[in-house]
């Protein structure tokens, strides 16, 4: 949606016109701003503008319930200070809202001592043509794309057509690794079967870099394992701006039983059994949880956790592979194994839909020592700074170390 809000002056004669003319060609160039979401990922419904206060909401589409993303720009606000204010429940984060200022290419978090309940205030800069607000730090195709480029000619990397979105879109499919068949271990990674979870993209690019880099780690899993990974899984939600989650008539991680409605995932279960030869290890969906919120206990939305399996001898796996990572992690980002959140408690029960989500499906196949969920915070992962792409990526080099560990045990 793009509004710009403007006042056309009535007619005036003598020398109160032209002071008029002149108040109001201020007042006209003060009123010119323009607030949109016509760019990948934006996501906003502007209901009105009363002066410097904007009234926005966020735009649920198909979601059912409430949920907390949005992500929209400002042009024409240079030198003024705006405060913007959502209806409803607050949808900012803990270090309030992202911000760019250069079209989305790098990101920073406003603090919290901007925000006031469900509103945020901006000083724009006098020179400022347009800036970007998120809520998190986004994460688009385009930066999927980014990747890949940066990795093009690598015989360890292969990018394959995954599946063709309803909307027409191509998705990709990453193979990463041994690619001659012959890796003893296989590693299945996804990604944004909730469009709105940004972050858990820069975690799985930090992964998938880490296991082509030329270290230690890296050479061991090139040499020895072959890592599926497909990056957006709801690309048609990530580009458009969705929420993702609870969407109608059920969200993509809710869509293993037959008949699979979404093509990413037909194609994922389609693919997997053939290519897998029953030595399929691991399975990890890379998720973010709640907005904010949940102290210091299993499941805290401000703690990295992984959701533990039902199946007791998952769950022991899982455990000693969280021990290793305890053990190995070097990033910003503070990851502690009694932060994993146990089957029965929170939403991980039988009501919560394990038999029809990813890791289900996956616990499910031949080879599979444990299948798993991990939760990437939006904004504050345990650590003492914020999150940030690059720390974010650091956990997925953090993850790669830990699977090479993981798995190196098994021979």
């Amino acid at each position: 949606m793009t509004v710009a809000a403007t006042d056309a002056p009535p007619r005036r004669t003598g020398a109160s016109r032209w002071i008029f003319l002149i108040l109001a060609a201020l007042a006209s160039a003060r009123a010119q701003v323009v607030i949109d979401a016509d760019y990948p990922g934006g996501n906003v419904r502007l209901e009105r503008i009363d002066g410097d206060l904007v009234h926005v909401a966020q735009e649920l589409r198909d979601t059912q319930g409430w949920w907390f993303y949005w992500n929209f720009r400002v042009r024409g606000a240079g030198a003024r200070t705006l405060t913007f204010q959502f209806n409803g429940r607050s949808p900012i984060g803990v270090h309030g809202p992202a911000v760019s200022t250069d079209g989305g290419g790098s990101w920073s978090w406003l603090g919290a001592a901007a925000v006031r309940g469900a509103s945020f205030s901006y000083a724009f800069p006098a020179d400022a043509r347009e800036v970007r607000f998120c809520f998190a730090i986004p994460y688009q195709a385009a930066d999927l794309q980014a990747f890949v480029r940066a990795h093009a000619g690598n015989a360890h990397l292969k990018v394959e057509d995954h599946a063709v979105t309803s909307k027409g879109r191509r998705i990709e499919r990453l193979r990463v690794g041994r690619l001659d068949g012959e890796a003893r271990h296989r590693v299945v990674l996804t990604a944004r079967h909730h469009a709105c979870e940004s972050i858990a993209s820069y975690s799985l690019e930090g992964l998938l870099g880490a296991a082509l880099a030329e270290t230690e780690d890296g050479r061991w899993l090139r040499r020895e394992v072959e890592i599926l990974a497909v990056p957006l899984m709801d690309q048609d939600g990530v580009e458009d701006g969705d929420q993702g989650k609870n969407r109608q008539p059920h969200d993509h991680n809710r869509d293993y039983l037959e008949p699979s409605l979404y093509p990413s995932v037909k194609a994922l279960k389609d693919f997997v059994p053939g290519w897998s030869r029953g030595r399929l290890r691991v399975f990890l969906d890379l998720h973010c949880p709640y907005l904010r919120g949940g102290g210091d206990a299993p499941g805290s939305h401000e703690r990295i956790y992984f959701v533990q399996s039902p199946l007791p001898e998952q769950a022991a796996e899982l455990a000693r592979f969280s021990r290793i990572l305890e053990d190995v992690q070097q990033g910003p980002f503070v990851y502690a194994a009694r932060h994993n959140l146990p089957w029965g408690r929170g939403f991980n029960t039988p009501a919560g839909g394990m038999e029809r989500n990813a890791a289900g499906w996956f616990s499910r196949q031949p080879g599979i020592h444990w299948a798993s969920t991990v939760e990437i915070p939006y904004a504050h992962a345990g650590g003492p700074h914020p999150v940030t792409a690059d720390g974010a990526r650091a956990f997925g080099r953090d993850l790669a170390a830990a699977l090479r560990r993981y798995l190196e045990a098994l021979e």
